[in-house]
Parts: C-alpha cells; structure tokens; sequence
C-alpha cells in the first residue's frame, strides 16, 4: 500500500489536512482529485471525523483550498448519517470553493481533474437528494446544474492561456455532466446552447474520446425527441460504433435509442443483434412492422409497455405505426399488381391486421398522410374511391424522406 493510500485509509486528519495542502501546493491535479473525492476509499476512515472540522482546518492551509477540506469532510459526515439534503449543500459549496480554485489559477488547469470529481460527486449527490425528497420535482438537480453551468463558465471563458495550459478543454465534461442533469429532469430545451458551444469549440477534435462518446449519444436522443432522425442516427451511430466492445451495458443503453431511430428510417435490426444486447422486446416489434401486422404491434406496445415508456420511447415507438402502415399498404399494392387500387383493398387489409373499427373514410385519411409525409408517392382520385400510385418507386425507402 502506497503512502498516500496508507494516510487516507488509516490516518489522522491533521495529517490527511497536511498531505492535501502539500498534493496542493505541487499541483498534483490526479491526485488531489482523489482525495477530495466522495467515492475514494478514504470516506471511510473515522479519523477524518470531527465535531469542530472547521476549526480544525481553518488556519492550517491556505484559502480556497481550506474552504474545499471543510465542505468536502461535511459532506462525507453528512451522507454517514443519511442526510442527503445537507450533503448536497455540502458538495455544492465545495464546488463553488473549487470554482474560485480555478479562476485563481489564470495560466494553469492542472485543478481541471479535482474540478470533473467534485462536479460528478454534486451530481450524484444530487440524485440521492431528489430520490428522497419526490416532492422537489427535480428542483434539487436544477439547483445542482447551475453548480455546474458555473463551472463551465469558468472553462468557457479561458481565452488566455495557452492550448496546452487551456481550461476549455474542460467544457465538454461539464457539458456532459449538464446534458444527464437535463435529461433527467426534462428541460431538453436548455441542452441547445450548451451543445452549439461543443460544436463550435476550437477544441472540439481534441476532447478524450470516451467524452466524445458521451456527448454525440446525448445530442443523438436530442436529435430523435426533435424528430430529426437522420441526425440522431448519425450520432448515435457513431457512439456505438466507437464505445468500448466490452462495455456491453453502455452499447446496450445506446441501441435502446438507436434501435427505433433505425427502424424508423427503414432499416431492422437482427434477431442475432438484439439478443446479443438483452433487447429482444425490439424483435416482435420488426416482425410485426415488417409485415404491417398493427395487431402485433398493439400487443407488443403493451406487453414491454414499462421498457418502452422507462426508456423514454414508447411515443418513438408508437410513431412505427405509421410504418406498418406503409408496409401493409406496400403488400395491398404488390398483391393488386395495378397502380390504381381500390380504397376498399386498404381498408380490408386493415381489418385482416385487427383495425376492424376503421372505415372508408379513415382508410382514406391514413392513406393521405402517408402521401403528404412522402411513404406513398401518388394521389387519391376521391371521385372513383381509389389511390394512383406513381409507376416509378410508388413506395420510396423511408431513408430517403428525412
């Protein structure tokens, strides 16, 4: 055991107080990140523990960094007791003492590393808060986010130093932290600005490539709740592309979103692909929109309904009716062999596929929709109750149309 993890585990706290200032004083960002972290082994040592941990630290070190060991140690002795309200006021005052840290720092950014802990460590902390108070209504992770949207403005605005010393190759962390605290709390609209900041940033092919990673998987669910599926297709793509192949759980939380946004373009996924991944409650659904079975579809949207709406897609999803649709349409057309069909055909289709409720009349809607959304090229001659489809691709690839 090494001599740092040796004071942390096992020390006195005048002494882990001495060890920090001196990590400090060397700017030893890695390493001082850790010790002021709330998931490092050291949370547990009772001798850190102290009725008066102000007193005690205050005059020992040097400002901010005093006001950090104070908020960080309260903190720690907040959560042993379960009071998760008072260590989130804890963890966002160590934030903000980390936030004068850093501006103090005008040609460094070696405190970037304690900066992403305690960030992370707020946000957390955060999330446990809201857990136990529901009627905060996601007020404690507001709260938590514009920490953190100071924090970022700190990195955003280091115009000065150079690329190597710079604090804006610290956005894209902070961004991400934003973007799960946004999610979670749905305020989707306040991810714009923080994602045109990335986009735009000098930097932005320099940010480690887990980060990356992260990112296009936050602007590509974004893409997708605004309905731009070619974008979200890109960049979720591209997250599952390049996460790691053995993070199996990562790769299996970006198909979750990908998996709809494909098949909305048109293409399905594999049997073999979905039960690698544990997302077999997608497969049911391919066949059944495959071959427009919307009885199937119905049954299926029911069944894994508590996936499907825990995920956040169960209105994507339902958005695959139109599809089936489409298909089924296809197969009346291909049957017909004729670019004139009757709207009776459609309409009997959709009864042989359970819409047995549904009329001329609502045949003839559907079937107007998908010509004005493109899924059908050709018109409906209203006077002879039949849809003319055009003789060159009557049903173009969904790809094409978004």
């Amino acid at each position: 055991m090494n001599k740092t993890s040796v004071i942390m585990a096992t020390g006195s706290l005048n002494q882990y107080i001495q060890y920090v200032e001196r990590v400090y004083r060397t700017g030893q960002g890695n390493v001082l990140a850790r010790l002021l972290s709330l998931r490092d082994d050291h949370v547990r040592n009772k001798n850190l523990r102290s009725s008066d941990i102000a007193s005690l630290v205050e005059g020992n070190c040097i400002a901010p960094l005093d006001e950090i060991i104070i908020a960080h140690l309260l903190t720690v002795e907040a959560l042993l007791i379960d009071d998760y309200a008072s260590a989130n006021s804890h963890q966002s005052a160590c934030v903000a003492s980390v936030v004068k840290l850093l501006q103090s720092q005008k040609e460094e950014n070696w405190g970037l590393p304690l900066l992403y802990t305690v960030s992370l460590d707020l946000r957390y902390v955060a999330q446990r808060a809201e857990h136990r108070d529901p009627q905060s209504n996601g007020k404690i992770l507001e709260k938590a986010a514009e920490s953190l949207l100071a924090c970022f403005r700190v990195c955003a605005a280091d115009n000065r130093s150079s690329e190597e010393d710079t604090k804006r190759i610290g956005m894209l962390n902070l961004v991400n932290q934003l973007l799960k605290v946004y999610f979670k709390i749905n305020k989707l609209h306040l991810c714009k600005p923080l994602i045109r900041a990335i986009e735009s940033s000098p930097f932005r092919d320099q940010f480690p490539l887990a980060q990356k990673i992260t990112f296009k998987y936050f602007v590509g669910r974004k893409a997708m709740f605004d309905s731009d599926y070619k974008s979200a297709d890109e960049f979720l793509s591209y997250a599952f592309q390049l996460c790691h192949k053995d993070s199996w759980k990562n790769k299996r939380q970006i198909l979750t979103y990908l998996v709809p946004v494909k098949m909305l373009l048109g293409y399905m996924p594999t049997m073999a692909l979905l039960e690698k991944y544990d997302l077999m409650q997608f497969w049911e659904l391919v066949q059944a929109v495959k071959s427009g079975n919307l009885r199937d579809i119905d049954r299926v949207m029911e069944e894994h309904e508590r996936f499907f709406i825990k995920a956040g897609i169960y209105l994507i999803v339902e958005k695959l009716k139109i599809t089936a649709y489409r298909n089924l349409f296809k197969l009346v057309y291909m049957a017909e062999k004729s670019h004139q069909i009757e709207i009776l055909s459609f309409q009997a289709a959709l009864h042989m596929m359970g819409q047995i409720d549904i009329d001329a009349d609502e045949t003839q809607c559907i079937v107007a929709n998908l010509i004005y959304d493109g899924k059908i090229k050709g018109y409906i001659s209203y006077q002879h109750k039949k849809v003319v489809v055009s003789k060159q691709n009557a049903f173009p690839p969904l790809a094409s149309l978004y």
